[in-house]
């Protein structure tokens, strides 16, 4: 019986089936590092040329976010702490700590104290800092609760669907401005703050949402402008 396929069908069949096992290897690979902490750097922890304690100057301490990162509410990106900063209290307290040496360097030099960023937003993103936090936003949100991290690392993916899931759920997220006592941290950047007492954090974020305005846009011009 004579063949309907000529020979060369066969090697074309072999082509094909390893052309599909590549893709689907290539397939596999795009899952397991777009979907994975890999690529939304949770947990990324650099090392930072000073060993600088959240846990001990905000947790123990109480500085407040504003005193080291000052443009928080001013300005669409944060800052780092400059050496005059550090400076105001190390020129006294710790003053000849040796894991403080790059700072006095800084200070001799004039030099600014090269820290590593952490969190890192892509160029083809746009985001306002001080939008967020204006707007009850905070800063635990985002970063987690530093106050209890030796050593800062990124809490959260930062991901464009874990975006939207705070610009689609506002209520859930959002924060008074100002304190309920006198004295107290704005709960904002009181990494400790609950709701008052027999108030959920839906019921009390759902006034300031209506209260205040608060439509966060969910269209991709929102982001990429």
């Amino acid at each position: 019986m004579a063949n309907i396929f000529p020979k060369a069908t066969n090697l074309i069949v072999l082509k094909a089936g390893f052309a599909l096992s590549i893709v689907g290897m290539l397939v596999a690979l795009a899952v397991w590092y777009y979907f994975t902490p890999k690529y939304s750097r949770v947990g990324y922890e650099p090392v930072q040329p000073v060993y600088f304690q959240h846990d001990l100057h905000v947790g123990q301490l109480g500085l407040d976010c504003r005193y080291c990162h000052s443009y928080v509410e001013v300005s669409g990106h944060s800052n780092y702490p400059t050496t005059q900063t550090c400076m105001n209290c190390h020129t006294q307290i710790q003053k000849d700590n040796p894991k403080l040496k790059p700072i006095r360097d800084s200070w001799a030099s004039g030099q600014p104290v090269e820290w590593v960023k952490i969190h890192n937003v892509p160029d083809y993103a746009y985001f306002n800092h001080s939008a967020h936090v204006s707007r009850g936003v905070s800063c635990v949100s985002c970063h987690g609760k530093v106050n209890e991290m030796n050593v800062v690392y990124q809490k959260e993916p930062q991901s464009m669907a874990w975006c939207l899931n705070c610009h689609r759920n506002p209520a859930e997220y959002v924060r008074p401005l100002a304190a309920d006592k006198p004295g107290a941290t704005s709960p904002i950047y009181n990494l400790d703050w609950t709701p008052p007492k027999g108030t959920s954090q839906g019921d009390l974020g759902a006034k300031l949402v209506h209260d205040w305005k608060i439509k966060p846009p969910t269209d991709c011009g929102a982001c990429h402008r």
